[in-house]
């Protein structure tokens, strides 16, 4: 189990993108500011607006976003990656040239004694079935396979395409529907005997308690970047979620 003592920032759902200049340097002023002085960096998913494949990195945003990230790891904190729904197609290339270790999602690891779980979070809406079943399509090997034969220009117009399919499938739902459940939060708590989750994906931040197994269990909410954005400190001493000011 990976193992952190000190200082961990742990933040999700950026969605960097051109369109979206001010998030972009929100993220890169994070990177060369609080991140240089924590050990550890955790991006829980949907860093990109939208990713389609790694051959992409020459691009001017994902290389002003890769070096950034590289330096943040030359400086000694150590970052790490979880895939979210929207760059899921994030893969080796991209992580080696950022300086990141990739992780499997869910993980857990132990920071400062305590194991924590580690996730995006949307494996948690599962309420949400027509999500699940795309989330179980473009998962697959074969699709990404095929889906990255494409030249570049049409990936991004069916990612462009997608996303917008997205907002209007989200207007149709409830809000119930989208977050999570809690029958999937007490299974991941049961499946890796943790007392602590932290996840994104729902843009719902927050710190929420739950009764699994007779113990009380905490899950942390990260907050997206959509707004003015934020992040969670964790340090020996307690959880602090920091959010962003004009």
């Amino acid at each position: 189990m990976l193992s952190l003592h000190q200082r961990s920032i742990l933040l999700s759902d950026v969605h960097l993108c051109e369109e979206r200049p001010a998030q972009v340097d929100r993220f890169i002023a994070l990177l060369d500011g609080p991140a240089r002085e924590a050990d550890s960096l955790f991006i829980l998913g949907d860093l990109f607006e939208y990713w389609v494949g790694d051959d992409d990195c020459s691009a001017a945003l994902p290389q002003r976003v890769m070096g950034a990230l590289s330096a943040v790891s030359i400086s000694g904190c150590k970052t790490y990656f979880i895939c979210g729904n929207r760059d899921f197609l994030i893969g080796k290339g991209f992580c080696i040239q950022a300086g990141m270790t990739c992780l499997d999602d869910p993980c857990v690891v132990d920071i400062q004694g305590t194991p924590t779980i580690l996730m995006h979070g949307d494996l948690l809406c599962t309420d949400d079935t027509a999500y699940l079943a795309f989330r179980d399509q473009v998962r697959n090997p074969l699709w990404q396979q095929q889906f990255l034969a494409q030249p570049l220009a049409v990936r991004h117009e069916m990612a462009r395409g997608a996303t917008a399919e997205s907002g209007k499938a989200k207007q149709a739902k409830t809000e119930e529907i989208m977050d999570v459940t809690e029958t999937a939060v007490s299974a991941v708590f049961q499946q890796f005997g943790a007392n602590r989750l932290i996840h994104g994906h729902t843009h719902r931040p927050g710190h929420h308690q739950h009764q699994v197994a007779g113990q009380v269990r905490e899950r942390w909410v990260l907050p997206d970047w959509y707004g003015l954005g934020g992040y969670v400190v964790v340090t020996p001493d307690k959880i602090e979620e920091i959010r962003f000011s004009e």
